[in-house]
């Protein structure tokens, strides 16, 4: 076995990926803090291909230095916008067809191994401050509310490992089979 070369990877160009078929999938960014965790949610749009990422509240937008740390230039690849209110960007998400699902520990969740997304439906995925994770109005307005699956002491994910184990799940769903 040998360790592949990074131009033998087959990566995109930009110009290639923006013309690529998307995983009918965006992801939220609600009040995120951190820009590692910001950049880090781009990196993974990109490695499957998702359609767009919503940066909200107070959540930084590139271009920023401590975003490309961790997106390695995933902030030229993948489409995004800014939202000052994310409850309002829900809803008019919501409004427009798309599946709300909010990533959060809630009472009566459903456990992210359980979910299966249906293939030509239209998903955006909430995830939610560091602190305080995704707010309560963006709960109630949500179509479904996962849980990742966790058994240690700590129960409590960074949202960059959220984001990856979701998108994971919703690419292999939607993309893989």
């Amino acid at each position: 076995m040998r360790k592949l070369k990074n131009e033998e990877l087959d990566r995109l160009s930009v110009e290639e990926f923006k013309k690529e078929e998307k995983v009918s999938v965006s992801i939220i960014l609600d009040n995120v803090r951190s820009m590692h965790n910001v950049g880090s949610a781009f990196r993974t749009a990109d490695a499957f291909l998702i359609e767009k990422i919503y940066l909200t509240g107070i959540t930084a937008t590139p271009p920023h230095r401590e975003i490309n740390k961790t997106a390695l230039g995933a902030t030229e690849s993948v489409e995004w916008d800014y939202h000052k209110d994310s409850f309002q960007l829900v809803k008019n998400l919501k409004r427009d067809g798309l599946k709300i699902i909010a990533v959060e520990q809630v009472e009566n969740g459903k456990s992210l191994n359980n979910f299966y997304p249906i293939n030509h439906e239209k998903y955006s995925i909430v995830f939610g401050n560091e602190i305080f994770g995704v707010s309560q109005d963006i709960i109630n307005e949500a179509d479904e509310v996962l849980e990742i699956p966790q058994l240690g002491t700590k129960h409590s994910l960074n949202i960059s490992v959220s984001v990856g184990i979701v998108i994971w799940h919703f690419f292999n769903c939607l993309k893989l089979h």
